[in-house]
């Protein structure tokens, strides 16, 4: 068995996919899990630190689910790859073995566009505390013009060839992103963006992480939990020799990479977009409308505020909106009209939650525990940027309609992540090729027909669409709207009492589990522990502000 440093990396390459698997449930969202910034997993016998398999110096395929075993690319298929790592290196014969080389032998004109980011969930762990801080840099390059196209992960301290060096690489002529991984002084191609959609591929490799084929920051949002930025300095030992590595002393704020990554996951889903309905058909209709009914895949997000400065006195606490519902998309996209202010606990409320949930920190591997929460006070799980922009595209481009969009959320509005409800409408999503005009009309009337045929209740999923369906074209925004202010009001009355709070963190707990059955919880550190048992019920909010039990 790897030792406790490997195992903290749910997407480590020097697993097996099958020592992964073992530990997760088939209950993962969607039929795919995880997503880091640059994970890669799917180490085989052929393939892994200190194999003899692979020769130093070269360039090897290994796309898990479609290959068996590692092998050599090709020089056409070489050819075919037009990202700035085969273009720069692999097409003449170099292969860096170090994160320091791989810079030091990029263009000079692509220098000045470095920008360095660190990240670790023991960030704000007193560093005498805990032993392996799991520090990484992020790296971020513009090689083949102005905009970045080039993300390199690597470990921070350490011996930089032991450490993990993994890249993904835009491709402007094949308009996707190359994965790689350096495996001693070889490198792997892991696929490209297509992979992960795949059924073969999907979900595996690399592709528990990169799950839609794009690049990842979990923390998308203010205020970057983990990460260094201008809201937070990850501490360090006066004597760390990582204070003396000269990428760490260029390490910039990480609400500059937020806006990179968001760019990177637009430029890639514009360009799969483009290619899926280039004859006004979609072929796998099920493969795009996954992002609106299902959480493919999901971000973290937290208050803003540090949890060890919260004290009786402090004022009320605005838990993540993401929490309520999905607001980029209801509020910023679909533009429903609404009043309702974000609902804000009382600081004593959030404190006895702690106490009351025995919240803490552990990471069973190394035997620390520290008591409380995370240093930024409720991480929970929200609806992915990835699955957003997805559905953000489409509308804008006439793919699916508006109204289409707003009904399909307003199945199960308050549980933006994970909703059985929404999911459960996929059955009624075409797998075979579709016109594009008439997709949003052939799901809905397919709901509808369920509907009308088995009789169903007004509120199963099905009834819950075809009510929402039937809204005004020139009404639905006004309609949906009042009601997501109704459930806000009725969140802020509930998260005022004792009982509504408790009942709100049971739910977060229930979702951060969720989360845990994911690879991409990479990490123990990532979420608070609490008392809640693992076997507790599964929980859903409904539009009343009240918890409830899934049948």
């Amino acid at each position: 068995m790897p030792d406790h440093a490997h195992l903290r990396r749910a997407t480590a390459w020097m697993r097996r996919s099958a020592d992964v698997d073992a530990t997760r449930s088939s209950a993962a969202l969607d039929d795919t899990s995880g997503h880091a910034l640059l994970g890669l997993e799917g180490a085989d016998d052929d393939f892994g630190p200190g194999s003899t398999a692979l020769e130093p110096g070269r360039l090897y395929r290994r796309v898990s689910g479609t290959d068996d075993h590692a092998r050599p690319v090709s020089d056409e298929e070489l050819a075919g790859l037009g990202d700035p790592m085969a273009v720069e290196f692999f097409r003449v014969g170099t292969f860096p073995t170090t994160v320091q080389e791989l810079l030091s032998n990029l263009p000079a004109t692509a220098a000045a566009s470095r920008k360095v980011y660190l990240v670790s969930e023991a960030g704000q762990i007193p560093p005498g505390a805990i032993g392996e801080r799991d520090m990484r840099f992020a790296i971020t390059v513009a090689v083949g013009g102005s905009q970045v196209d080039l993300l390199i992960s690597a470990q921070a301290g350490g011996d930089p060839k032991q450490g993990f060096l993994q890249v993904a690489a835009w491709d402007p002529g094949e308009k996707v992103f190359n994965f790689y991984a350096r495996f001693e002084s070889s490198w792997v191609w892991a696929g490209n963006s297509w992979h992960a959609l795949e059924p073969d591929s999907r979900g595996k490799g690399c592709f528990d992480s990169h799950v839609n084929g794009s690049v990842v920051m979990k923390e998308l949002r203010i205020p970057w939990i983990n990460w260094q930025s201008e809201r937070a300095t990850i501490r360090l030992a006066e004597d760390d020799p990582l204070r003396h590595d000269p990428l760490f002393q260029q390490v910039t704020g990480a609400q500059r990479l937020e806006l990179t990554v968001r760019s990177l996951i637009t430029r890639w889903t514009a360009a799969r977009l483009t290619a899926i309905t280039a004859n006004g058909v979609v072929n796998h209709p099920d493969r795009l409308l996954r992002h609106l009914f299902t959480s493919t895949t999901i971000n973290l997000a937290s208050t803003d505020r540090q949890s060890s400065n919260i004290t009786a006195d402090s004022p009320d606490l605005t838990l993540p909106t993401g929490f309520w519902l999905n607001q980029d998309v209801l509020f910023d996209d679909l533009r429903l009209s609404t009043q309702a202010a974000p609902p804000r606990a009382p600081a004593t409320r959030y404190l006895a939650g702690l106490s009351r949930f025995g919240f803490h920190l552990e990471e069973k591997h190394s035997g620390f525990s520290q008591p409380g929460d995370t240093f930024f006070a409720f991480v929970v799980p929200e609806a992915a940027h990835e699955d957003n922009e997805v559905v953000r595209q489409a509308v804008r481009t006439g793919l699916i309609s508006a109204k289409f969009a707003a009904c399909v959320l307003m199945v199960d509005f308050p549980n933006p992540v994970c909703s059985p409800a929404r999911s459960h409408l996929m059955q009624y999503v075409p797998t075979m090729p579709t016109k594009t005009v008439e997709l949003c009309d052939k799901v809905a009337k397919a709901i509808l027909d369920a509907v009308r045929a088995k009789d169903l209740p007004a509120d199963s999923p099905e009834g819950r669409f075809a009510a929402c369906w039937q809204e005004p074209d020139d009404a639905w925004r006004t309609v949906f709207g009042q009601r997501v202010d109704a459930y806000l009001r009725a969140v802020t009355q509930q998260i005022q009492t004792a009982s509504g709070f408790d009942d709100y963190v049971r739910l977060a707990e229930f979702r951060r589990r969720q989360f845990r059955l994911m690879k991409l919880n990479e990490f123990e550190l990532t979420l608070p522990v609490t008392n809640i048992s693992s076997s507790a019920p599964p929980l859903a909010m409904r539009e009343d502000a009240t918890v409830a039990e899934l049948s």
